[in-house]
C-alpha cells in the first residue's frame, strides 16, 4: 500500500488531499502544528481513518524523525501561513514555514528517505505583477509580497534538489482556489458567508474593497486532483493550475447574493480600508502543460462554486441557530 504524509493536512487543500488519497486507496499520515491551536473541523469525517502527528517545521529533527518513523511514498507539503496580504505582519514566521521550512523538510528527505516523492505548493503569488498574461511556467517570477518571495525560495530549493541530488520534487503553482472550507480571512469566503448571514437577518451589511477586482477561481478539490497527479509522472516537473479565465469580486457578489434572492449592491459597502493598488496586468493562468502532460482540467464552472459556497454557508448557519 501506497503511503503518503500530508503536512498541513487540516486546511482546505489538506482535507481535499486526505480524502482524494483515502479513496484511491493510499495510507494517509497528517502532520499538523504542535505550537499553535489546531482546527479539525475540515477533517472530521475522515480523521478515524487516518493518522495524525505533531510536528513544526522549525524543528529538523522532528521533521527527521517523522520521515523516518512512516517513510511515506508521497510527501505533500501543504504547510504553510496562506494569507499574501497577512504575510506583512509576520515576515519573519512567514519565512521560516514557507520558505526555510522547505529546506530542512528536503534536508529530511534527501538524509533520511529520499526515495520518496515530494509535492511543493507554490502558488501564483510568485509572478507577483507578471510580465506577461496569461502566466505559465516560464514566466518569470516576481513576487511582491513576504509570502510571495518566502515560496519562491522554496520552489527554487525544490527544483535544485531536483536537479543537484536527483531527489522526486515537483511544484504546483496553484492560482486561487475556493470551496466551502476556505478561510474566512478569504474574500469569497467573506462574500458567501455575509450573504448567508444577511439572508437569515444575522448582518445587515458587506464591507469589501475594490469590486473590479480580478481573480482566476478554481475548485480547490480538483486542484488537488492535479497535485496527485503531478506525484504519478515518471519525471518529476513543475506545473501551472488554474482556469485560464478571470471573474470580478462583483462578479461573484452578483451571483453569491442572486443564488439568495438578494441584490448585492442593497447590502455591498464599499470601504477604503479593504482597497489594494490595482494590478497593472491579471494573474490568469495558462496551463496548457498540465493538460497536455497530466490530462487535467478544471471540472467545476465559476457559478457552481459560488453556488457550493453560498449552499454550504447557508446549510451550517442554519442548523447552528
Amino acid at each position: 500500500m501506497v503511503k503518503a504524509l500530508i503536512l498541513g493536512i487540516n486546511g482546505q487543500d489538506g482535507s481535499y488531499l486526505g480524502e482524494l488519497l483515502l479513496e484511491r486507496g493510499v495510507e494517509v499520515v497528517g502532520w499538523i502544528p504542535s505550537s499553535i491551536p489546531v482546527n479539525l473541523e475540515n477533517i472530521q469525517h475522515i480523521i478515524k481513518r487516518i493518522q495524525l502527528v505533531e510536528g513544526s517545521l522549525s524543528d529538523q529533527e522532528a521533521i527527521n524523525a517523522c520521515i523516518e518513523e512512516h517513510r511515506p511514498d508521497e510527501i505533500y507539503n501543504l504547510a504553510s501561513p496562506s494569507s499574501p496580504a497577512a504575510s506583512w505582519d509576520s515576515t519573519v514566521e512567514v519565512g521560516d514555514i514557507a520558505g526555510l521550512g522547505v529546506a530542512r523538510l528536503l534536508e529530511a528527505i534527501r538524509v533520511v528517505h529520499p526515495a520518496a516523492h515530494y509535492y511543493q505548493a507554490s502558488s501564483s503569488e510568485l509572478f507577483g505583477n507578471p510580465v506577461d498574461v496569461p502566466q505559465n511556467e516560464t514566466t518569470p517570477f516576481q513576487p511582491r509580497n513576504p509570502y510571495g518571495i518566502a515560496k519562491l525560495y522554496a520552489h527554487w530549493l525544490t527544483v535544485r534538489y531536483r536537479q543537484e541530488y536527483g531527489l522526486y520534487g515537483v511544484s504546483g503553482i496553484l492560482f486561487n482556489h475556493e470551496s466551502p472550507r476556505r478561510g474566512l480571512q478569504f474574500v469569497t469566503r467573506k462574500i458567501t458567508h455575509t450573504a448567508a448571514k444577511i439572508k437569515l437577518g444575522l448582518e445587515s451589511e458587506l464591507h469589501l474593497g475594490n469590486l473590479d477586482a480580478r481573480r482566476d477561481w478554481g475548485f480547490a478539490r480538483d486542484y488537488t486532483e492535479a497535485m496527485w497527479l503531478m506525484m504519478q509522472q515518471e519525471a518529476a516537473g513543475d506545473f501551472v493550475i488554474g482556469t485560464a479565465e478571470t471573474h470580478s469580486v462583483r462578479e461573484f457578489c452578483e451571483l453569491a447574493f442572486g443564488f439568495l434572492d438578494l441584490d448585492y449592491r442593497d447590502y455591498v459597502v464599499q470601504d477604503p480600508q479593504f482597497y489594494r493598488p490595482l494590478e497593472k496586468r491579471q494573474l490568469i493562468a495558462d496551463y496548457s502543460k498540465a493538460s497536455k502532460k497530466l490530462g487535467w482540467h478544471p471540472k467545476m464552472k465559476f457559478e457552481e462554486l459560488v453556488k457550493l459556497m453560498v449552499d454550504a454557508d447557508l446549510d451550517t448557519l442554519q442548523s447552528n441557530r
